[in-house]
């Protein structure tokens, strides 16, 4: 966060008033943290499935778990499953874009944001689970 502070104010004269500022504020917010993962840790490539797994709907009593519990839940995806969610379902980019940001094919997005929403899904029916139980 504090380096797309940075990165921010040091091109600050590069906005051009066109678009809205805060969609500007976070394209620079998201491309500086994509520059620091590449830098920490490549993406681990996984075998690409052209067929993806149709997304289920979760069908969740959602008072049963708090946006905490699940903003948690998102933390603990393996990296990337966790990226391709992000920008998929929390940044709204398409798989095209992210295929583009990160260096894979579309089917390798899409994959990864159906194994992570099963991870969720999994996770999520657990803690249901054990919450109806207690």
């Amino acid at each position: 966060m504090q380096d797309s502070f940075l990165t921010i104010f040091s091109k600050i004269k590069q906005y051009k008033h066109q678009g809205s500022f805060e969609g500007w504020l976070k394209r620079v917010t998201i491309n500086t943290a994509l520059q620091k993962y590449r830098k920490k840790a490549p993406l681990e490539i996984i075998k690409e499935i052209s067929d993806y797994d149709e997304i289920e709907e979760v069908s969740l009593e959602s008072k049963l778990f708090s946006l905490d519990i699940l903003l948690e839940f998102i933390q603990q995806l393996p990296d990337r499953y966790r990226l391709v969610f992000n920008l998929y379902v929390l940044d709204n980019y398409a798989h095209k874009e992210i295929a583009t940001l990160l260096n894979i094919s579309e089917n390798t997005s899409k994959s990864n944001l159906s194994r992570a929403r099963k991870i969720l899904k999994n996770k999520l029916e657990m803690y249901q689970q054990t919450a109806q139980k207690a």
